[in-house]
């Protein structure tokens, strides 16, 4: 209740954004009936004043320094006390210095560390809240309104919050990262070297049973990128050499280059020059099995007509 509709819409909206969202004043006012931008500061440092909100100035382990701000739902009485330390500041950025174990102390004046307000307040052998979810760092340009962490864990403060990521989970993750994009790349380069084999031997090919090519376009990297995505898409080196053959241009269009790749795959049948289509014993009667039928004995008392309907192997 201590809220204007003006400043719950603001705390509304940055709760309402996904973690690690750029929280920037001149951004949040722009847009047909937007508040201004020092109505959007004066709003900030409001929200911050109650303990919703605040900027922090974070020195990582390495010694780097970021910018971001955090955002919770319900006010953090420790906010509201550093802001009463920090606001008078030509900076109001509160200044934290994150631990060994992920987790971040305030950085006072007299030179001691103490809470940033989220530590869980509980014993040592009690257990974390059930389901935590990692917080992300996340650097800003702005002065005022950094990059946001939002904190809807924190629903009194005297409740725990989410624990942070600790260094080896921030490195396993940074693997698995890691090791994602080296397969995306090693995958692209496959795919890469795949459709340029096909491409040259075409190329080649088309020169010597078709004549050069004399389009306006690039032909021969406009065909590349066209097998480059068939192979993308599941079909094989053999496959999308076969339907350049069947095509029988240097450069197929996309109708052309579909229905040939659709006949290299058996999806589609291809036409007769008489517009006939071929007989298939397959086609006509399904398959038929190599084991010879079995068939079973009459019933005296049967006087139904049965027979069995063979097909003649060909030699």
């Amino acid at each position: 209740m201590r809220l204007s509709y003006r400043e719950l819409g603001v705390l509304v909206y940055l709760l309402d954004q996904k973690e690690g969202w750029q929280v920037r004043s001149d951004q949040l006012s722009k847009g047909e009936g937007r508040e201004g931008r020092e109505a959007i500061r004066k709003v900030l440092n409001k929200l911050a004043s109650l303990g919703y909100y605040r900027m922090e100035r974070r020195r990582l382990l390495d010694g780097k320094f970021v910018m971001g701000t955090a955002v919770s739902e319900q006010p953090v009485e420790q906010w509201v006390k550093d802001h009463e330390i920090f606001s008078t500041k030509s900076n109001p950025a509160v200044p934290v210095v994150e631990q060994p174990d992920g987790s971040f102390l305030v950085e006072y004046p007299d030179g001691t560390y103490g809470s940033d307000g989220f530590e869980p307040d509980l014993d040592l052998g009690e257990e974390p809240p059930a389901e935590p979810e990692p917080e992300e760092e996340h650097p800003s340009g702005e002065a005022l309104a950094p990059a946001a962490v939002k904190d809807t864990a924190a629903a009194a403060p005297k409740k725990a919050r989410r624990p942070r990521r600790t260094s080896a989970q921030k490195a396993a993750d940074d693997a698995e990262k890691a090791q994602a994009a080296q397969q995306k790349e090693e995958e692209k380069t496959r795919l890469d070297a795949a459709a340029e084999e096909v491409a040259k031997w075409w190329w080649e090919h088309a020169k010597t049973h078709l004549g050069a090519f004399v389009g306006k376009t690039n032909g021969y990297l406009a065909m590349r990128a066209m097998v480059r995505r068939a192979l993308e898409a599941g079909y094989t080196q053999k496959q999308c050499a076969s339907a350049l053959q069947n095509a029988r241009q240097h450069l197929p269009s996309p109708q052309q280059w579909q229905k040939a790749l659709g006949i290299a795959s058996n999806h589609i049948v291809p036409s007769q020059p008489n517009g006939r289509t071929p007989y298939s014993d397959a086609a006509a009667w399904g398959e038929q099995s190599s084991a010879p039928a079995s068939t079973p004995a009459a019933d005296a008392s049967d006087d139904s007509d049965d027979a069995t309907f063979g097909v003649i192997a060909r030699p």
